[in-house]
């Protein structure tokens, strides 16, 4: 078996892991960097249709939710024509924009390094277009669902 880096298989083939882990994480990352999170958030010069900061918490939980869901479904739906080196580099490719979501916060909450948040999320947008677009071969029920992680990630940082 060649390395990854991606995920143990288990975590994309069970539902309950793939949907449960990056909520888990995602909400460690939120807890852990809550407090520097307010004080920095209030601060923000806001557009003045911001939705309030505690809408963050539950709209994350379910992205993260769908990510995971996205991922079991592109890993259980490929058939047997899908070549499975396709579905392990969709596997990498869904871990590094998981990582790259995670690290967001931290960046630019906890260290206050807005230039290295930029470059995660530029790094995250082109990692989850690569992802959509191997979805879209592999998975479209993933791919719909990708896309709509696109457009929350992509509301979080205006």
């Amino acid at each position: 078996m060649s390395w990854s880096f991606a995920l143990p298989q288990v975590f994309f083939t069970s539902p309950v892991l793939a949907v449960a882990t990056p909520i888990g994480v995602g909400s460690l990352v939120g807890y852990l960097v809550n407090s520097r999170t307010k004080e920095l958030y209030s601060r923000l010069r806001q557009p003045p249709l911001r939705p309030p900061a505690w809408v963050f918490g539950p709209v994350w939980t379910i992205i993260y939710g769908m990510m995971g869901y996205a991922a079991h479904h592109a890993t259980t739906s490929a058939t047997l024509l899908t070549p499975t080196t396709a579905v392990a580099s969709s596997q990498t490719l869904y871990t590094t924009q998981l990582i790259l979501n995670y690290l967001w916060m931290p960046l630019f909450f906890g260290a206050r390094k807005p230039g290295w948040a930029l470059a995660d999320i530029v790094a995250l947008g082109g990692t989850v277009g690569k992802l959509m677009a191997m979805w879209w071969d592999i998975d479209r029920t993933a791919f719909w669902i990708c896309s709509h992680m696109r457009v929350g990630s992509a509301l979080r940082h205006i």
